[in-house]
């Protein structure tokens, strides 16, 4: 391998490192910015009072309903001792009513309404600031990023469009000299 090509092989491979070192940065960076905010959303997003107390109270029934099925299903437990004919899709058929039942409760309130938007609301933001050092790394790499196929697809689009209005036109002028 020749000195020239050498040199620009270990310039090339300089450079990449530069890039990987600058994206692992920028991912260390995004993640301590993600944590800040996530525990920003939490304490500036106290609920008020009657959130909390609706979703205590969600809470309250859901456990209700867990209890009720333990005490249905010590029932059946001592009818099935006591000979009775208990099938045992009986004691599945209680736990799954009851389950669906505790999740109405629980997922009808305000307050996990409100929960999971703060959830869905950071996942956006982190996925977001991801987006954004994948196109920065990809840049850095000298390939090419959504953006740029956006903007190329864009492009296409506006001389397709070019193209068919000189095509409408010619076609006009063509009709007219026939004529």
């Amino acid at each position: 391998m020749s000195d020239t090509m050498q040199n620009e092989f270990t310039e090339m491979v300089e450079q990449m490192n530069s890039a990987v070192a600058e994206s692992i940065e920028q991912n260390m960076e995004a993640q301590a910015a993600f944590m800040e905010s996530w525990s920003d959303a939490f304490e500036d997003s106290i609920p008020d009072e009657d959130v909390v107390a609706e979703g205590m109270e969600g809470y309250a029934n859901a456990y209700e309903v867990w209890i009720d099925a333990v005490d249905e299903t010590f029932t059946e437990a001592t009818n099935l001792a006591e000979g009775e004919d208990i099938k045992p899709e009986q004691f599945r058929d209680i736990w799954l009513s009851s389950a669906n039942q505790a999740f109405k409760e629980v997922m009808s309130t305000s307050a996990f309404a409100q929960a999971n938007g703060q959830l869905v609301e950071s996942i956006m933001e982190m996925q977001q600031e991801i987006n954004e050092m994948s196109e920065d790394s990809l840049a850095q790499m000298g390939m090419p990023t959504q953006s740029d196929v956006e903007e190329v697809g864009e492009r296409l689009i506006e001389l397709e469009r070019r193209q068919h209005a000189v095509e409408s036109k010619l076609d006009q002028i063509l009709d007219a000299l026939e004529e």
